[in-house]
């Protein structure tokens, strides 16, 4: 008998070779075992397999199969009970094993689909006569030689949720994506796992990024991408090569801004305006991403100011302000919060202007064209209003901050298309 490690859980299915179950117990060892079969096979169960159980299993259950030649009635018996029996037994995904020896045709292909989700390991012992030598483990039961034979389903079966965990990503679900290529890493064999567990951490980084959790996201996205081009020099799926390069060139923005030792930022101007945009386009969410733009655009005031005049927006001596803005600030600005005297956007641009800054001349200069913008986005829904916001008053708006601030929307930070 080969040697294993013990399992946690073994489904197996018995209608009539007692022996064969027998060895498939007493080989996998079992924590907990779940008998499937027909109700004939019940007493065959408890008189031949059960009394031979070298190290009987914590917890055990049955499934009885109605009809054990009839796929759907085979089917919906697993079904209604398979579940909830895993969740109670805390059977995590990848941990079940799954023995079809004893199976009818339509048992074999009902368990099969049923514990598609659960298993990672598939088991049978084949006749020599029938199956070869070469495509197992010669085994002798009771005398008589048979085939141990096994295999994962999911080396096969990733390739289809591995795409579909790329459309999760491709759309902004990176939380959602994360979790699909997580369970693909739980199910498939020991050789793959280390690929999906790097598209677990890719899609973990982008879903941090998102939430502006930088040092964390850059975190992710060196161990993903160390772990992705390992991959890719072993063979990896066709088109990972072409998602490197961006991963790196994110891992490099997001270095750059967590290392900027300055209390103000550049790169998070550029990392809001990069946001407003993938909001707009791939969530369609036009009230977060014109709230977010606004935002952007102030933070390239709060920079310039920052970095210029030494400036805080958010704490401002009105002495540090341009002599036209110093009455108003102190009449019109001071926060009842915490006391301090804070610039609103409009008032950074005026102070900027006035400071002789060429950013905050050209604000004057579009105010024309920005005001109705700005007030659609203060009607909006998300902002102090009950308008939605249409999608042309972002791309107006958009196009304007783009000219104000000077940035290139090819300089944005992009995210990659997983296409693997």
């Amino acid at each position: 008998m080969g040697v294993e490690s013990p399992v946690k859980a073994l489904l197996i299915a018995v209608s009539d070779d007692a022996p064969a179950a027998v060895y498939s117990i007493n080989r996998l060892k079992p924590d907990m075992l779940c008998f499937f079969v027909p109700d004939s096979a019940k007493v065959l169960v408890e008189t031949a397999v059960q009394p031979q159980i070298a190290q009987m299993p914590r917890r055990w259950d049955w499934i009885v199969t109605p009809d054990a030649h009839r796929f759907t009635a085979s089917y919906h018996a697993l079904t209604q009970a398979l579940p909830d029996m895993l969740r109670t037994w805390e059977v995590q995904a990848g941990e079940l094993v799954v023995d079809l020896t004893g199976a009818t045709p339509a048992m074999a292909a009902a368990l099969s689909l049923a514990s598609i989700t659960s298993t990672s390991r598939v088991v049978a012992l084949g006749h020599a006569n029938i199956v070869s030598p070469a495509d197992g483990e010669a085994v002798t039961v009771e005398g008589r030689e048979r085939i141990w034979l096994q295999g994962n389903p999911w080396d096969e079966a990733a390739a289809g949720s591995r795409r579909e965990g790329c459309e999760l990503f491709n759309r902004g679900a990176f939380g959602p994506a994360a979790s699909q290529f997580r369970q693909i890493e739980a199910r498939v064999s020991g050789g793959q796992k280390p690929f999906y567990r790097a598209l677990a951490d890719l899609a973990e980084g982008y879903d941090l990024w998102e939430r502006f959790h930088y040092r964390q996201a850059w975190d992710k996205l060196k161990t993903a991408f160390k772990a992705l081009e390992m991959a890719s020099v072993w063979g990896g799926p066709p088109g990972l090569n072409s998602v490197l390069p961006a991963v790196k060139q994110n891992a490099g923005f997001l270095e750059k801004l967590v290392l900027d030792p300055q209390e103000v930022k550049d790169a998070v101007a550029v990392d809001l305006l990069a946001h407003a945009r993938r909001r707009a386009d791939v969530h369609h969410h036009f009230e977060a991403a014109i709230a977010t733009l606004l935002r952007a655009l102030e933070a390239f005031a709060q920079y310039q100011l920052f970095k210029h005049h030494r400036i805080k927006t958010w704490d401002v001596r009105p002495e540090q302000l341009p002599e036209a803005l110093r009455e108003s600030c102190r009449t019109c600005y001071l926060d009842d919060v915490d006391g301090k005297y804070k610039l609103p956007l409009q008032a950074q641009f005026r102070a900027l202007a006035g400071l002789g800054d060429q950013m905050g001349q050209a604000f004057l200069t579009q105010w024309a064209k920005m005001k109705p913008l700005l007030d659609a986005a203060n009607h909006a829904v998300l902002g102090h209003g009950f308008e939605p916001v249409k999608a042309e008053r972002f791309q107006q708006l958009y196009e304007i901050v783009i000219k104000l601030t000077g940035v290139s929307d090819s300089s944005l930070p992009k995210f990659p298309t997983l296409n693997l």
